[in-house]
């Protein structure tokens, strides 16, 4: 039955059809298979409601509609010019800005494609003009942005958590420590790369407009603080940090900059609501999916054929980080964590391995995939916005998809990169 579901979307998929299509008629082949007909479908319907039921889920479209607000207003642009400012300057710096932009523009928004649109828009061009590959400077800004969803707050760990029942609190404590290693991984690879390539330094800023770009970045810097800090300060749930988000956002925007008028918030809204439809039909279909493979057994009985539950704790996480590696090459990545997470389940619990660091793995592996060839979610947002063709945008990945990969290894093999922060402030 299992090999007959995904044939289906398979072939659905390969017709161009859109991935809510294959997914719930895959779903459907299952069910009708499994009860011999339509008659009970409303077991299915109720899965799928029950899907989105969690409150959670709220977070999703507030944090959806934060990154609205501030990739359209002044944010982004902000904590981008506070970046240059300190280290625009150094051999590669540039590339480094970029880098550490990505990651604080992470801290704000958890997307990786609008982290891709708010930072790769405005610094593409300047590393252009400075000298650097467009193949590289693409590669650099996709591969960057995954960091967006390892830095809290982040859909994909929002998504996990609410399947798997783990919290998301401490899955977003969690990903900091990955985040950073990556970061570090990146900046290290842009300053050779700059030696290398011979690229030329920016204008090193005096002091004063050092302090000036701080200044100005403060209120954007202000989104981490609310997120982590209302958090693991017990002030806010995650739930209500994304809604405490939103409304700091249109304060910012809409008050204190002046970036936004009230007609933007039309477009903003139907954005945003566009987007989080997509999120939630995938997300209850996804759930009607895995209930269908639960039911019929087909986790137990895909991996005791292959063997993995007698695999050992690094046997299992190594067998997660291949399949959620390569389904996330060809599929989005929130279809991805739905049917995957469920077929993995049982092989975690009898492992004894710790959720929260089986949440980092795949959530890891879920921006690798996004930024990977061939259908990588972020290679065609880059496409799209920077208008580029296919073969120039995955050019540049392969150096940076190789450090995702070691950082990969590293946290799966020294789980304290993930955990240190969850123990200190959690155990």
């Amino acid at each position: 039955m299992a090999w007959i579901m995904f044939l289906v979307m398979l072939a659905l998929l390969l017709f161009g059809f859109p991935m809510k299509v294959p997914l719930i008629l895959g779903a459907v082949v299952g069910f009708v298979m499994m009860f011999d007909g339509f008659d009970r479908m409303e077991f299915f319907i109720q899965q799928m409601l029950a899907g989105i039921r969690p409150t959670a889920l709220i977070a999703v479209p507030m944090f959806i509609l934060a990154a609205d607000i501030m990739t359209r207003g002044q944010s982004a642009n902000r904590l981008v010019n506070m970046v240059m400012a300190f280290i625009g300057h150094i051999k590669g710096g540039l590339a480094v800005s970029t880098a550490t932009s990505c990651t604080l523009f992470g801290a704000v928004s958890g997307s990786t494609q609008a982290t891709v649109v708010a930072v790769g828009s405005p610094l593409r061009p300047r590393m252009l003009e400075s000298g650097y590959k467009d193949s590289f400077t693409l590669a650099l800004i996709i591969n960057a942005s995954d960091i967006a969803f390892l830095i809290p707050p982040s859909i994909g760990m929002i998504i996990y958590g609410v399947i798997s029942g783990t919290s998301i609190a401490e899955l977003f404590i969690a990903g900091i420590g990955p985040g950073l290693l990556i970061l570090f991984m990146f900046s290290i690879y842009c300053i050779i790369y700059a030696y290398r390539m011979d690229v030329p330094t920016e204008a090193k800023a005096s002091w004063g407009e050092r302090f000036r770009s701080v200044r100005q970045a403060l209120w954007p810097l202000g989104f981490p603080v609310i997120i982590v800090g209302g958090i693991y300060g017990g002030i806010f749930s995650p739930t209500e940090a994304a809604a405490a988000c939103v409304l700091y956002a249109v304060i910012l925007e809409f008050v204190i900059f002046r970036s936004l008028k009230a007609r933007d918030i039309y477009e903003i809204a139907k954005s945003t609501g566009l987007i989080t439809a997509v999120v939630f039909i995938l997300v209850a279909v996804g759930n009607g999916f895995s209930w269908i493979l639960s039911f019929a057994q087909i986790p137990q009985t895909v991996l005791g054929s292959l063997g993995i539950n007698e695999a050992g704790p690094n046997g299992v996480l190594l067998a997660i980080a291949i399949a959620f590696f390569i389904a996330c090459m060809f599929v989005d990545p929130i279809v991805v964590i739905l049917v995957l997470t469920p077929i993995f389940a049982p092989a975690v619990a009898s492992t004894g391995l710790d959720p929260v660091h089986v949440g980092i793995l795949i959530t890891m592996m879920v921006a690798v995939g996004s930024a990977t060839p061939p259908f990588g979610c972020d290679i065609f947002t880059a496409i799209a916005i920077f208008k580029r063709p296919y073969w120039e945008v995955i050019k540049g990945t392969p150096p940076f998809v190789i450090m995702l990969l070691a950082a990969t290894l590293l946290v799966i093999f020294f789980p304290q990169i993930a955990l240190f922060l969850r123990d200190v402030f959690f155990q």
